[in-house]
């Protein structure tokens, strides 16, 4: 596989990661954003500004600092602090505006170089493989906890439950053809 391929692959895959966020976090009233089910739980809006603080620390000078920078306080960020969906709103659309931007600036040159996360050497590569990870598995709580916070009339954002054979026979009665699996989810978004 090609540098540029990985690259492209990669930014789908963070982009698609945040649509599902997305998509789940519309389906929650607000109240519910901010609620726990005990005090060591986190809420949907405490993993949100977890993610802001990480993408922050991380992607700001991607390759020229270090990932966790000095002025993060990542205590800070499970203090559930933020008590508004436009809060709430404005730390996820900055902290993925930072992810983005970085990962559109790296050249594929750039993928074999080496940068550090807490004095720990990465190289570019597995940096972003580990930051892919790591926000796809807050993702996912995101998304239990949306679907938990819902309780009815949740919109399933994979396939929904006792449709898998009508949509694997769909599937099969196409065409072989090569795409890229998300390129099937901005087809319905932009629907």
């Amino acid at each position: 596989m090609s540098n540029e391929i990985y690259l492209a692959s990669c930014i789908r895959q963070f982009e698609f990661y945040k649509s599902l966020g997305e998509k789940a976090m519309e389906q929650v009233s607000e109240e519910r954003l901010f609620w726990q089910s005990d005090d060591t739980s986190n809420s949907i809006a405490t993993i949100v500004y977890h993610l802001h603080g990480n993408m922050l620390s991380r992607w700001t000078d991607f390759l020229t600092t270090d990932g966790e920078k000095p002025w993060r306080m990542r205590e800070e960020e499970f203090e559930n602090t933020l008590s508004e969906r436009a809060s709430l709103e404005a730390k996820w659309k900055e902290g993925w505006n930072c992810l983005l931007k970085s990962l559109n600036e790296i050249q594929a040159t750039d993928l074999e170089k080496i940068i550090y996360i807490r004095n720990q050497g990465h190289t570019v590569i597995d940096a972003i493989n580990r930051q892919l990870c790591h926000y796809s598995y807050h993702i996912g709580q995101i998304v239990f906890l949306s679907k938990l916070c819902r309780e009815t009339d949740w919109q399933s954002l994979s396939i929904p439950k006792g449709k898998s054979d009508a949509y694997n026979a769909d599937k099969f009665a196409q065409e072989k053809k090569i795409q890229h699996f998300t390129d099937e989810f901005k087809a319905k978004d932009a629907s």
